[in-house]
């Protein structure tokens, strides 16, 4: 199958598409090579148990999950995942992300994302998305900025990781912060969406 007829977004050089029992191969063998990058920020499955456990809640309507893969070779450069889907009066749920090692500090988190964050607002839906990132992840709080999300406070003691309850800060974006006012579409702005800022070398946590 063409790699364009299976992605639900695109952009310049990646585009999105769902995570699939097949990726797991790649996706593990990625999530290994980048452990140095991505400790103590980002715990991705490893291993082929730990990844059927991970994508079995993207098979539920509660998350979503999002390989970013290159558009010319279709190769996994990062994950993405929109997790603790609220409908109803909400309408909201928590992404999180993690650019792998071999991808990294080329733009392409900053492109994924502010892919996965349109297509969130537009295709499923959602009004809000929520990122809780520790304030010493400094590439994380750079990517969201770009992207548009604002800070909204700070949560003490908020996920357990490694061993700790860590402190996060909650930062978030809604459908309305993201309307362009010149064509009137939303998303992330055309610079956010195309990945022109390099610096999206880690991500946040992605709750399991």
């Amino acid at each position: 199958m063409p790699f364009d007829a299976v992605h639900l977004a695109a952009g310049p050089r990646v585009a999105i598409r769902h995570i699939e029992r097949g990726d797991q191969e790649e996706f593990t063998a990625r999530v290994r090579e980048s452990a140095g990058l991505h400790h103590p920020w980002v715990f991705l499955p490893s291993t082929a148990e730990e990844f059927e456990r991970w994508s079995a809640k993207f098979r539920t309507p509660g998350a979503e999950g999002y390989a970013v893969c290159e558009r010319d070779t279709g190769r996994i450069v990062a994950g993405i995942a929109i997790n603790n889907i609220v409908r109803g009066g909400f309408q909201c749920g928590a992404v999180g992300y993690g650019v792998f090692a071999h991808a990294a500090r080329r733009g392409y988190m900053t492109e994924g994302l502010g892919l996965a964050v349109r297509y969130a607002f537009e295709r499923l839906g959602l009004h809000r998305l929520e990122a809780n990132i520790q304030p010493g992840n400094e590439a994380s709080r750079k990517l969201v900025q770009r992207l548009g999300f604002r800070l909204e406070g700070y949560s003490p003691d908020f996920l357990f990781i490694a061993g700790a309850w860590r402190d996060h800060e909650r930062w978030a974006i809604t459908a309305e912060m993201t309307v362009d006012q010149s064509s009137g579409r939303t998303g992330p702005s055309a610079d956010a969406a195309n990945g022109n800022d390099a610096d999206d070398s880690a991500g946040r946590r992605t709750p399991s």
